[in-house]
């Protein structure tokens, strides 16, 4: 299992600290791999993208308006976190919907 996030991220220290045995991936300082990436996007879609950002407030509307996938590839910090990739399966947030299907309630 592997928890993609960033380290001072709040959520992603909550999920760590109830996920046992995960593999915790700094989407700031590794990047977010093209393949998680790419079915991330497909799966969820443009809600991938946190819109409530500090990364998203601080671009200008020429940016904003680029592909996800563009946007995702440049900022890695755009991505809502955590996204965790479990058994083939990503999971988006840290929902009772995600730790109910992680087994964890």
């Amino acid at each position: 299992m592997r928890l993609f996030g960033i380290k001072t991220c709040d959520t992603c220290r909550k999920a760590l600290k109830e996920i046992n045995n995960v593999e915790f991936v700094d989407v700031r300082v590794d990047g977010l791999p093209n393949d998680v990436r790419d079915a991330a996007l497909t799966q969820f879609g443009d809600s991938l993208l946190n819109t409530r950002s500090t990364t998203w407030r601080g671009l200008d509307e020429s940016e904003r308006a680029r592909a996800p996938v563009e946007l995702l590839a440049d900022h890695p910090t755009l991505m809502k976190r955590p996204l965790i990739e479990a058994d083939g399966q990503l999971y988006l947030g840290w929902t009772a919907a995600t730790r109910t299907a992680l087994g964890l309630d």
